[in-house]
């Protein structure tokens, strides 16, 4: 199953950045798993994005990801969790 993770900043940039490298840690950390494909920040820098690839079979998995970062756990940011079944480009997407 894949998934779109809309994440909006709940507080001012300059206190997101002091915390933005253990969400990058964390993000890296997902992605040595094969969970992170992709991920980057909006401009203007209002939040970001993920895609991700979670198991099928597991419909907490999204929410296990959310709960997880340090984002969430300092309530920085919020988490917009969209399932998402891509029908164009699938097959490369599978590859990943």
């Amino acid at each position: 199953m894949y998934l779109l993770a809309i994440i909006r900043y709940l507080r001012p940039l300059d206190e997101i950045l002091q915390h933005l490298e253990l969400h990058r840690a964390y993000l890296r950390g997902l992605e040595a798993e094969g969970i992170l494909l992709a991920s980057g920040p909006f401009e203007p820098r209002s939040g970001g994005a993920l895609l991700l690839r979670l198991p099928d079979g597991d419909p907490d998995a999204g929410e296990r990801v959310r709960d997880n970062d340090p984002f969430t756990r300092q309530g920085l940011a919020a988490y917009e969790l969209l399932p998402w079944r891509p029908v164009l480009g699938l097959e490369r997407l599978d590859t990943l």
